[in-house]
C-alpha cells in the first residue's frame, strides 16, 4: 500500500474525451457550467497511483474538525491557459480548520463528472495537524509548476 504522485491515466483520458471542464467557457460542450472539483485526504494505507480512476472512501481520513468523507471542494485560480509548449491550470490553496488529521496523500477528482480521479497527491510521509489547520498549498500557477501541466 502506497500513494504515489501521479496525474490518473483515466484523467487523461477524459480530457481527449472532453470529460472535464476546468473553465465557464467549454467548446467541447454544449453547457458553460465548470466542474465541481474536490479533494480528499488519505492515510497511509491507501493505494493511489496512476491507475486510480475514481474517488473512493476506502482509507480516507476519519471525519473530524471540519474535515467530512469527500473532503474540500477545490477553486479553479487559474482557469487553463498557455505558454507556445505548455497548457496548466491551478487551484486555489484549501484548508480544514480546528482538525485532528493525519494524512499522507490526496485525491483530486471531478465530482461533476461521477468522481472521476483527476491526480494523486503524495505528501512524502504523514502530515498531521492537531485541532487546527491542515492546508494543502498548491505551488505557483505557471508552465513550470502549476498543479495540472500539459507540455
Amino acid at each position: 500500500m502506497a500513494i504515489t504522485q501521479a496525474m490518473c491515466t483515466s484523467f487523461k483520458v477524459e480530457l481527449l474525451s472532453g470529460g472535464h471542464n476546468f473553465n465557464t467557457t467549454n467548446v467541447a460542450r454544449s453547457s458553460n457550467t465548470q466542474d465541481v472539483f474536490k479533494i480528499a485526504l488519505f492515510t497511509s494505507s491507501a493505494t493511489l497511483d496512476a491507475t486510480t480512476t475514481a474517488y473512493s472512501t476506502s482509507d480516507e481520513v476519519p471525519s473530524t474538525g471540519n474535515y467530512s468523507a469527500g473532503g474540500n471542494t477545490l477553486t479553479v485560480s487559474q482557469v487553463p491557459t498557455s505558454t507556445p509548449t505548455t497548457a496548466w491550470l491551478d487551484f486555489a490553496d484549501t484548508t480544514w480548520s480546528s482538525a485532528t488529521i493525519t494524512a499522507n496523500g490526496a485525491l483530486v477528482y471531478n465530482s461533476t463528472n461521477s468522481d472521476t480521479a483527476v491526480a494523486v497527491l503524495a505528501f512524502g510521509g504523514d502530515k498531521t495537524s492537531t485541532n487546527g489547520d491542515f492546508t494543502i498549498q498548491f505551488p505557483a500557477a505557471d508552465s513550470s509548476n502549476a498543479i495540472i501541466r500539459i507540455a
